[in-house]
């Protein structure tokens, strides 16, 4: 049954041509301007796009609109995301009602998942087909792959109304999880009410709110998944300032595994300010070092690293924070020892200038 309606080449679909094109986004754009597929017409739900111009067409608001433009049509592609499966389903089913053949994408609409369509194509003798993550090959190539997709958060559009902090590290078990929460013990003893959010299980003492493994999610759903815990804090706590913890490193070196997984917690924190964490001589991790790891942060977001906070329980004796300080030009601090109110001081320094 798998990959059993794949589409695996555009030659396989160039003859169901000509086509309308339900979801006027990136997904719609890049179908119509496949080689050799022709799109006579758009459809979008959206009433702000519809009677506007795209690719060439001017945007439909349903099928039997669409259909009254462009009555040569002999195809309905779907392409939505992730989230709008309802949507999906109905233009699937008005399509193959009136004749038409339907592709899908594994985004917008799964014909494994929903194989009533393909008993009902079959019935109007027309053709479903679904362009689809093309697992097959991952199988191929590295011997094992899920079942399916592992994308499945809708996307989120949110601005924090709080200030957002991300703490990084130069390595996995750094210290990211421990000056995150003794900064939110800073923040309340300061009479702040901050929020703080962990992205790993362990993430289990106060003051965390909640945490969650956002390892177990796809790189691709991870900035969803946090920037909807931002929104969903802000909505039950309304706080202060907003500290989320960073997994692993931009820029370690040895297993690479972890990196994409830093870089979309990033992302999806889009940062007011960032701590950066290192621990000196790491016992089991390689960190490349603090100046590439920041160099790396603020290359992939456009914010800006305030302060370091130093895990010296495998450094040299004579480590201190002073030496960082007066190496790369950062106020620096040993939370483990002396608490995260100098690194406070650093993030609310910087948010007021």
């Amino acid at each position: 049954m798998k990959f059993l309606y794949s589409v695996k080449s555009v030659k396989d679909i160039q003859d169901l041509n000509p086509f309308i094109v339900v979801g006027c986004g990136g997904g719609g754009e890049k179908f119509s301007n496949l080689d050799g597929i022709e799109a006579v017409g758009f459809i979008d739900d959206d009433v702000k796009k519809q009677g506007t111009a795209y690719c060439g067409q001017i945007i439909s608001g349903s099928l039997d609109e669409c259909l009254e433009n462009a009555p040569e049509a002999k195809s309905l592609v779907i392409m939505l995301p992730i989230g709008a499966e309802g949507t999906a389903l109905k233009y699937a089913v008005q399509a193959i009602d009136k004749g038409l053949n339907v592709v899908t994408s594994f985004r917008s609409l799964s014909i494994e998942e929903n194989l009533s369509l393909k008993k009902f194509a079959d019935s109007k003798n027309v053709v479903i087909k679904e362009i689809s993550p093309r697992l097959d090959v991952v199988e191929k190539i590295a011997g094992v792959a899920p079942e399916k997709s592992c994308e499945v958060l809708p996307k989120i559009s949110y601005k924090p109304k709080a200030p957002v902090i991300f703490v990084g590290g130069t390595s996995q078990e750094c210290g990211k999880r421990t000056t995150t929460k003794m900064l939110g013990l800073a923040s309340s003893e300061r009479g702040m009410n901050p929020a703080i959010i962990s992205t790993d299980e362990m993430g289990l003492e106060e003051p965390t709110d909640f945490n969650f493994r956002a390892g177990s999610l796809s790189a691709m759903d991870v900035p969803s998944a946090v920037l909807s815990a931002i929104k969903y804090i802000e909505e039950t706590k309304k706080p202060d300032i907003i500290f989320i913890e960073g997994q692993s490193s931009l820029t370690e070196k040895g297993n690479p595994h972890p990196r994409g997984l830093s870089a979309a917690i990033l992302i999806g924190a889009s940062p007011d300010a960032v701590i950066v964490g290192h621990r000196p001589n790491h016992p089991y991790r390689e960190p490349r070092g603090i100046e590439e790891e920041i160099k790396a942060i603020e290359a992939v977001e456009p914010t800006k690293v305030v302060g370091l906070s130093v895990n010296l329980k495998n450094a040299d004796l004579d480590l201190c924070p002073e030496y960082f300080e007066s190496t790369f030009g950062l106020p620096a601090e040993d939370v483990y020892n002396n608490g995260a109110s100098k690194l406070l001081d650093a993030i609310l320094e910087y948010l007021e200038g």
